[in-house]
């Protein structure tokens, strides 16, 4: 690509080594949450949120478990300001969760904000300003010191006009673009507002810490996020929040990465909702923690309904490939991987397994409220006989024999490939009732009747044919044995090799049974064939002539003789 010396780095390493996070290799608690989904996410909306869709998210943001939720910045719009009014107003904030807003560093905005507020119960008033580089030279066009007295000023405001309200206010101070700033200035700037703000052990300060832009890879992120955890004052007055937007793809990564190097918070939104490419996706960042043994505090076992919501409310889309929540995370469509799948299922129900590890799912999706049925097996003419078979298994009921699955998948696939499409399971059952249940060309069978006959058994079988109904009579073994040498002895057909299983499909008395029969012909041919039926005998006779009229017909199937 052209100009690629127009670029250049644009963040800042800390000035001394930040590296301990490296020797950790997991994350072993949550860290206190905050959903902004309400203020960055709302803002970044082609068409931001009604008051009332505003109302119905805040009510999903509670019931997930969210105990912070950022509702907006009342001096934004009249909207925002109704919003948090109604809030208060109607007693809608529960007692166990504390509404954060947001206001700039400027008079007006702040005094705005406490309009707003008042008759809050408990809140968190969220102040910023920008300390990048980028902005101090080209939108405020002001010196270091002038940024601070900017941030100092209005943390002074905030505390007077906290007390004068007698409200419980929490603070939070955010240098935003943090990432853009020199790690020595954004650390003189915090400790500067810990100052003003006075923070205790028991009244902690939020400094947040945002990647406002995402400009380096994460391990550079968490190396400044150490630095300030190792250097601010009164660290156990003070709570770390991570603010991670997404815009090289690695908002996740600098979230986890921030949180092994020392924060206490997250900041994100349902889905990675955002400007540009979104802020960190909370629900990802929460479910990474959960498929690691570490309860995220966030309820999500109704993954569906969230996005169900989310998606009504915002009028965005949860991409099909979305970690989680897609609709495509779990599906596999790979013969490989849907075999591996099902023997995973299958050994895991064996072995009463307790530990998740089944291939190629990293979570349970039944634990999110998703299913095995319709979200992890989906056929099309990429489709193997591993994940046809558990499909018929687990939806229709029907074992088919290993040495079957394999005429049944090619069957299967072919349908799918001449369709072009996916095949649901409706569609997969209807290719395998017409290839492979009761087939009655050229004949049809009527009737059977054994009785012993020595050391034997003599069976007389009725089939039809072309509108003729012709008895047939043989002897053997067994009654399935005897039927077989009434057919193969009277019909103009040899076959051998003969395989059986059978099954019944439903309980109870009156249940039907599925039996099924696999024979080879002269060449070695093997044709598979399913009778079903409520008596097992009759099923095992239609079976029978089943593969006896695909052999007929050269309807040879591929599999193992």
């Amino acid at each position: 690509m052209k100009n690629c010396d127009k670029y250049g780095k644009s963040y800042y390493l800390p000035p001394e080594d930040c590296t301990d996070w490296v020797k950790k290799d997991s994350i072993t608690a949550p860290p206190e949450w905050c959903s902004v989904d309400l203020r960055d996410g709302n803002q970044a909306l082609v068409t931001p949120m009604s008051l009332d869709e505003k109302l119905e998210f805040f009510k999903l943001l509670v019931k997930v478990g969210f105990k912070e939720i950022e509702v907006g910045f009342p001096a934004a719009s009249e909207t925002e300001f109704n919003f948090l009014r109604r809030l208060v107003e109607d007693r809608l904030i529960p007692d166990d969760v504390t509404v954060q807003v947001l206001t700039q560093s400027r008079e007006h905005i702040i005094r705005r904000t406490f309009e707003a507020l008042r008759g809050c119960r408990r809140a968190i008033v969220h102040l910023y300003n920008s300390t990048s580089v980028a902005q101090r030279e080209q939108v405020f066009r002001k010196s270091k010191e002038e940024i601070v007295k900017i941030a100092t000023d209005g943390a002074a405001l905030v505390k007077k006009l906290a007390e004068e309200d007698g409200g419980d206010y929490r603070f939070e101070y955010s240098p935003e673009s943090f990432t853009g700033t020199e790690p020595e200035f954004a650390l003189e700037i915090c400790n500067e507002v810990i100052k003003v703000f006075d923070p205790t052990p028991d009244r902690k300060l939020i400094i947040n810490l945002p990647s406002t832009v995402e400009t380096s890879m994460p391990h550079v992120y968490a190396c400044q996020i150490e630095y300030m955890h190792k250097h601010l004052i009164r660290r156990d007055s003070v709570r770390i929040s991570l603010h991670p937007h997404n815009d090289r793809g690695c908002g996740i990564a600098d979230a986890e990465l921030g949180m092994l190097a020392g924060a206490d918070r997250v900041e994100g939104t349902l889905f990675g909702n955002g400007e540009r490419t979104g802020n960190v996706d909370i629900v990802t960042l929460a479910l990474n923690m959960y498929t690691h043994g570490v309860d995220p505090k966030l309820d999500f076992s109704d993954l569906p309904s969230v996005r169900e919501t989310y998606e009504r409310l915002t009028n965005m889309t949860v991409p099909p490939r979305q970690p989680y929540a897609g609709q495509l995370v779990f599906t596999a469509f790979s013969g490989s991987h849907q075999d591996a799948i099902a023997k995973g299922l299958t050994f895991r129900r064996e072995t009463k397994r307790r530990l998740w590890d089944v291939p190629y799912l990293p979570i349970d999706p039944t634990d999110i409220g998703r299913s095995y049925d319709g979200d992890v097996i989906r056929i099309n003419s990429q489709s193997g006989k591993g994940g046809i078979g558990y499909m018929l298994e687990n939806t229709f009921g029907y074992h088919l024999p290993k040495n079957m699955r394999e005429s049944v998948g090619y069957a299967v696939k072919n349908a799918s490939d001449h369709a072009h499409k996916e095949l649901l399971p409706d569609e997969v059952m209807k290719v395998f009732s017409d290839e492979f249940i009761n087939v009655e060309t050229p004949f049809s069978f009527v009737r059977y009747d054994v009785t012993n006959a020595g050391d034997g058994v003599r069976a007389c079988v009725t089939l039809r044919c072309k509108g003729k109904t012709v008895d047939y009579i043989g002897s053997g073994n067994g009654a399935l044995d005897a039927i077989a040498n009434a057919l193969q002895n009277n019909i103009n057909v040899k076959f051998g090799n003969l395989q059986y299983s059978e099954h019944a499909l439903e309980e109870g008395s009156h249940s039907r049974a599925a039996a099924y029969v696999g024979i080879t012909d002269a060449l070695d041919h093997r044709v598979w064939a399913v009778g079903v039926d409520n008596d097992i005998m009759r099923a095992s006779a239609k079976a029978l002539v089943g593969a006896i009229n695909k052999l007929l017909t050269g309807a040879h199937s591929f599999g193992d003789a």
